[in-house]
C-alpha cells in the first residue's frame, strides 16, 4: 500500500476532453542475479523472524542475504525512478508548452501524485497483466529514492540500517517532497496517458517508420 499523504492540493478544472500527456517508457532494470537474490532475500527475512527453519545458516549469513536483496530491490527502484521522473519531466515541458489551455499551479508534485495516486484504469491493468500489483509503493518509492541520489550508490556507502529499511525512508521522502508546496491535482478525467515497456514502444516506432 503506498504511504498515506496529507498535501494540499487543488482540483484541476474539467474540460471535458482528457489531454494525452506523452507515454510513461519504463526501461527493464533487473540484471541477471536480482531475482534470485530478492528471493534469498525473502526467504532469509522469513527465517530471521522464526517463520521458516534457519537450518545450517547463521544469523549474520541470513542478514547479509536479506541485505543482498534489499540492496537489488534500492538499485532496480532507482532506475524505476528514473523512467518516472524523465516522464514527469517530459509532461511539465508539455504544459510549458500549451500554458495558455491548462490549470494554473501543475507542478511535479501534480504529475508524481497522478502517477501513484490516479492512474489511468489502463495503465493499472497493464502493470496487473506485467504481474505488478503494489505499482502504488513502487511508484512512489522510486520517486522518494531519486530525491535522495543522483546515482546509485555502491553498497559499501550505505549502512547496513539504511539498506535494511531503506524503503520507510523512501516513503518519507516521496511525502516529504509532496508536501514541498501546493499544487493542482490532475486526474484522468482531464489528463491521460498510455505505459510501454521500451522494447514495445520501439517496436511500435519501427512500424510507424516502416509505413
Amino acid at each position: 500500500m503506498a504511504p498515506s499523504s496529507s498535501f494540499g492540493t487543488s482540483p484541476a478544472q474539467r474540460r471535458g476532453v482528457a489531454v494525452t500527456l506523452p507515454p510513461l517508457i519504463l526501461h527493464p532494470f533487473a540484471d541477471a542475479a536480482g531475482p534470485s537474490r530478492l528471493v534469498e532475500s525473502s526467504r532469509a527475512s522469513l527465517k530471521l523472524q522464526g517463520l521458516l527453519p534457519a537450518g545450517e545458516a547463521t544469523r549474520e549469513e541470513l542478514d547479509n542475504a536479506l541485505l543482498e536483496g534489499r540492496y537489488s530491490e534500492l538499485r532496480m527502484l532507482f532506475y524505476v525512478g528514473k523512467d518516472l521522473t524523465r516522464w514527469i519531466e517530459q509532461c511539465l515541458e508539455f504544459i510549458g508548452r500549451n500554458q495558455d489551455r491548462m490549470p494554473h499551479g501543475i507542478t511535479y508534485q501534480s504529475f508524481a501524485s497522478l502517477l501513484v495516486q490516479h492512474a489511468p484504469a489502463a495503465v493499472e491493468a497493464k502493470l496487473r497483466k506485467w504481474g505488478v500489483a503494489d505499482y502504488k509503493s513502487i511508484f512512489s518509492r522510486a520517486l522518494g529514492l531519486q530525491f535522495l541520489f543522483a546515482d546509485v550508490p555502491a553498497r559499501q556507502y550505505l549502512a547496513d540500517e539504511f539498506v535494511r529499511n531503506y524503503f520507510r525512508y523512501a516513503d518519507q521522502l516521496f511525502n516529504l517532497r509532496q508536501n514541498e508546496c501546493d499544487f493542482t491535482s490532475v486526474a484522468t478525467g482531464d489528463f491521460t496517458f498510455e505505459l510501454y515497456s521500451s522494447g514495445e514502444y520501439s517496436r511500435m516506432l519501427e512500424r510507424s517508420w516502416g509505413e
